[in-house]
């Protein structure tokens, strides 16, 4: 028996191939891995039959049932909008905490003109004035301004919901959302498989990424956040 806290199971859903693959989290190690391509269009009957066939052998296989899924999806309904903020920094010390609480107020401002979204990442994309790496640097930073520039890609709430649906018949929750495209664009000679770069991805690779942690996985389509931003 392998305890599902040893592994991740990941959906992938695009207009051309469905995925399922389970991922070691240890040593990213391909558990299982099944695919099949389809023809331009996402057919609920077919998607159905492939998580009947698919769930039922992953489960024998580690011998526990799947409770929760990261979904991944590549579609042109994903969206990707950028918000960007400049501030006087009075104290002229930009530490962590100050930057947090701006991140959450970023946040806040595409929840308010985008309330219909799932975010599936949140990255920042700019340095600060001084060109310093605003995650990657663990010292406070001298700065006259903050400005503050962040990527969010996400999806529509209610483009998900079918996909909850089909997948609560298995008793699966959608632990998370991530964007095909998003993690294509981190492939290179190095890694080129897609299931080991979402899995790279969703254990911290992007360090500008900011990791939104759900208060309550029960809440459906809108994931209430706080930011763990330097683990």
């Amino acid at each position: 028996m392998i305890e599902e806290t040893h592994f991740e199971t990941f959906l992938y859903i695009s207009k051309n191939k469905y995925q399922i693959f389970v991922q070691n989290k240890n040593d990213l190690r391909n558990l299982y891995n099944e695919e099949i391509i389809i023809n331009d269009q996402i057919e609920l009957y077919s998607l159905s039959k492939f998580l009947d066939e698919n769930i039922y052998k992953i489960e024998k296989m580690v011998n526990s049932f799947i409770r929760n899924i990261i979904l991944i999806i590549e579609d042109e309904k994903v969206l990707s909008v950028d918000i960007s903020i400049k501030k006087t920094n009075y104290e002229k010390n930009t530490s962590h905490k100050y930057l947090e609480t701006n991140l959450v107020e970023v946040k806040d401002i595409f929840r308010e003109n985008y309330h219909d979204q799932i975010i599936m990442h949140m990255v920042i994309i700019n340095k600060d004035t001084n060109e310093n790496n605003l995650l990657l640097n663990n010292s406070d930073i001298n700065d006259e301004y903050l400005y503050l520039e962040v990527n969010f890609i996400s999806i529509l709430n209610s483009f998900t919901f079918i996909y909850e649906k089909l997948l609560e018949k298995h008793q699966i929750k959608i632990e998370k959302y991530m964007s095909g495209s998003y993690i294509k664009s981190f492939l290179d000679k190095e890694v080129s498989e897609l299931t080991i770069m979402a899995n790279q991805l969703n254990n911290g690779l992007n360090k500008n990424e900011v990791k939104l942690v759900s208060k309550t996985i029960e809440n459906r389509g809108f994931f209430e956040r706080f930011f763990l931003l330097f683990s």
